[in-house]
């Protein structure tokens, strides 16, 4: 079964996403716990927290299918100590707000080494991080999101994505997400056939299909290769339709999040019907 959602709005609460969620459609969504701009956000009160649980209840919304993401300014690679050690707390503060609110993932772009330090030296960074606060947490899976490779951020390649896993201590608590955009901005080739068949193949070999725990499904602005993240509309951009009909018969990506994070919100109800429409059985 296919669990196609968004990213859905937290503006008046995260009680309020399960709701918001369940307007346009969705069988899976994400949100923000916090304000992914700052370093510091009010804390989730426990009788919000009750109304998420209750909402996602209510609405038939179980952890699976639920992808949080974490704030645009945590960088676990950070050369820079008083960066890391800011990064790691909210990196923590995350987890726990998971934690209260019931939910088992956390999806995470990895970091960047902003030239200063080898890129093997911040993999080991990244995933020092992520050991430290699984340590100090429990029930929470760090999912690992693949990059467009803009800049100097790491997590592009899938072998980036191993490296950090292999160095993770709890392998049953890390996981990979693939955003569509990143990947063919990286260079891997979802707009034909033989494209998107090897590059599952090359994940399986790499990572692994096991660590696959959910996707962000974005077409692209820019050309393959790019390395520029710009998402686009489903359909409206240089991957094209063909993969999206793939993805949605491709029985592998069956049971786990599959969300929006398209630019025109007006339209994710549709391009969620439509996404579904494109199943052959």
């Amino acid at each position: 079964m296919k669990l196609v959602g968004a990213h859905v709005s937290t503006s008046q609460g995260v009680s309020n996403a399960p709701l918001n969620a369940s307007r346009i459609g969705a069988k899976a969504f994400a949100l923000f716990t916090r304000n992914p701009s700052r370093w510091q956000s009010k804390a989730i009160s426990e009788s919000e927290a009750e109304a998420f649980k209750a909402n996602c209840k209510e609405h038939g919304y179980t952890p699976d299918c639920i992808l949080p993401h974490d704030s645009y300014l945590i960088n676990l690679g950070s050369p820079d100590a008083e960066s890391l050690e800011k990064s790691r707390a909210a990196f923590l503060d995350e987890f726990r707000r998971c934690e209260q609110l019931g939910l088992t993932m956390l999806n995470f772009h990895p970091g960047s080494h902003l030239g200063k330090i080898a890129p093997d030296a911040s993999l080991d960074r990244i995933a020092e991080s992520i050991n430290i606060t699984l340590d100090l947490t429990s029930g929470v899976k760090a999912v690992i999101e693949n990059t467009a490779g803009q800049g100097s951020n790491l997590g592009f390649t899938f072998e980036q994505i191993a490296h950090i896993i292999d160095k993770v201590n709890d392998k049953d608590r890390v996981g990979v997400c693939i955003d569509t955009c990143h990947a063919f901005a990286a260079g891997y080739n979802l707009a034909d056939i033989d494209g998107y068949s090897s590059m599952w193949l090359d994940f399986d070999r790499i990572i692994g299909l096991g660590y696959l725990s959910g996707m962000h499904i974005n077409d692209s602005k820019k050309g393959l290769g790019s390395h520029v993240d710009r998402h686009e509309s489903l359909g409206k951009g240089m991957i094209g339709p063909l993969f999206f009909e793939l993805m949605m018969n491709d029985p592998r990506l069956n049971g786990i999040p599959l969300i929006l994070e398209t630019p025109d919100e007006s339209i994710w109800a549709e391009e969620i019907q439509w996404l579904y429409s494109l199943q052959r059985d």
